[in-house]
């Protein structure tokens, strides 16, 4: 069993930045595909960004491409969604995921097994 834990969620203005990080623990934290989702109150849960075991494959949603990038560091255990120019729109609680498949690097949320408990993103105007 994978534990997750999300960090770095908080308030910020439209345009500003937030890194948002995961911590695993348990099984070992690269032989899994990791993944960011998100939810908005009221509507369902959606993807955000995944990327491979060995960060050689990344997706992203079409509405974070080009502000986000998603990486991790393996060596701590630890992935990472860096978001830049945010938006009211990306108001959300951000959940991370880790996937059955380590090679696997998309949004399909049937890949993801194990997931956190969220930190929350609050972006206003």
């Amino acid at each position: 069993q994978v534990q997750l834990v999300e960090s770095g969620g908080g308030l910020v203005q439209t345009g500003g930045s937030l890194r948002l990080s995961c911590a695993a623990s348990g099984r070992t934290f690269s032989s899994y595909a990791m993944g960011w989702f998100r939810q908005a109150p009221g509507k369902e849960r959606e993807f955000v960004a995944a990327i491979s075991w060995s960060s050689r494959d990344t997706g992203y949603a079409d509405s974070v491409k080009g502000r986000f990038s998603i990486s991790r560091d393996n060596t701590k255990n630890t992935v990472y969604l860096q978001m830049n120019s945010l938006k009211p729109e990306d108001t959300a609680v951000y959940y991370c995921a880790a996937g059955r498949n380590p090679y696997y690097a998309g949004g399909d949320f049937r890949q993801y097994g194990y997931w956190g408990q969220g930190t929350q993103v609050t972006v206003s105007s």
